[in-house]
């Protein structure tokens, strides 16, 4: 049978030698979604079977929405780490950058063993660098180099991975789903992934916070750049005031890349010590959002990517519709750079 990822699964192989008589940390980003936390799952029980002692690590918690797959799991935040002297072999999973699992984890873990990760932006920061852009999910490479190597999934691993890649593909919409996706989502069900499981807890356990931070949200949104962008944003103290949490802004920028003719959609969450954070949308990989959110110090796809900007930044808005226009005009003078 051809392999999902030849050269990446005989990295990987390498890499399970190299960790060999050592205890393993797998490393998420903050505000971790279902890839963050499906390739942490699916990474940790893999190693477990294969005899190491594995913990998982993140700034935040499990979302609401995601606790259905850590069932059993070791998820420790990061000042449990900082807590113990105990030494491990850092993976970061999903993280585009060193910097995503906040500074004190960096600090912590200054030399990771390995990176696994998907993002364009990712330029490899681990002694072993497993980074594919052209994969749609992190699970979706976890779960080809672990098939490609024979190594057992277990029906949780086989969950946590399927639902990363049904995160990160849009429900199997956007532009990076590939055939490689469905095969391994086949091959994933096959091991005992229940797609109707994932689709409830991700789909259909809304809130009411949630649903009154939407109704926010949608009353915030602004057409720019003669109709091609959409700007919605969040207002510092909104989550007090709707009942909702941090983790209810998933998906909410979708709706402003969903308007017809929009070709980038974008959420700005402002924070009251003056933090700014934004996601950015695109329908079209050629849009590179990626690159927008670079002149933010951000980073991410082609068609999905965000930043974090500390306190006293000045002007932020104008700069930022600046940045989509510029981008908006590049491709459509022929550009792509």
């Amino acid at each position: 049978m051809e392999k999902f990822y030849p050269e990446l699964s005989a990295i990987f192989a390498q890499l399970l030698a190299r960790l060999a008589g050592r205890k393993v940390a797998v490393i998420g980003h903050a505000r971790p979604d279902g890839d963050c936390i499906g390739a942490q799952v699916a990474l940790a029980r893999v190693l477990a079977a294969r005899g190491f002692d594995v913990i998982c690590v993140n700034p935040d918690p499990v979302p609401r929405r995601l606790q259905f797959l850590v069932a059993g799991m070791r998820f420790l935040r990061t000042d449990d780490v900082l807590a113990s002297a105990e030494e491990r072999a850092a993976i970061f999973v999903d993280c585009a950058d060193h910097l995503r699992g906040g500074e004190r984890l960096k600090h912590r873990y200054p030399e990771p063993v390995a990176v696994i990760d998907h993002h364009l932006s990712n330029g490899g920061y681990a002694a072993v660098n497993l980074v594919d852009s052209r994969s749609a999910a992190t699970c979706e490479i976890l779960a080809g180099v672990c098939l490609d190597n024979g190594l057992e999934i277990d029906p949780q691993s086989a969950q946590a991975l399927f639902t990363g890649i049904l995160t990160d593909t849009g429900q199997f919409r956007f532009n990076s789903t590939s055939r490689r996706c469905f095969l391994l989502a086949g091959e994933l069900v096959a091991r005992g992934a229940q797609p109707s499981e994932a689709g409830y807890h991700l789909y259909e356990r809304e809130t009411p916070g949630k649903l009154r931070l939407l109704q926010h949200f949608l009353g915030s949104l602004r057409i720019e750049c003669g109709g091609r962008a959409c700007i919605g944003q969040l207002r510092p103290g909104i989550f007090e005031e709707t009942g909702s949490t941090g983790e209810d802004t998933e998906g909410l920028v979708d709706y402003a890349r969903s308007i017809e003719g929009v070709d980038i959609g974008a959420l700005i969450e402002l924070r009251a010590d003056g933090t700014v954070k934004a996601s950015l949308r695109a329908k079209e990989p050629a849009y590179r959002v990626d690159l927008i959110a670079a002149e933010f110090n951000g980073g991410g796809h082609a068609c999905a990517a965000g930043l974090s900007l500390k306190p006293g930044t000045e002007n932020f808005y104008p700069r930022f519709v600046a940045a989509i226009a510029s981008r908006i005009a590049i491709v459509d003078g022929g550009g792509h750079g």
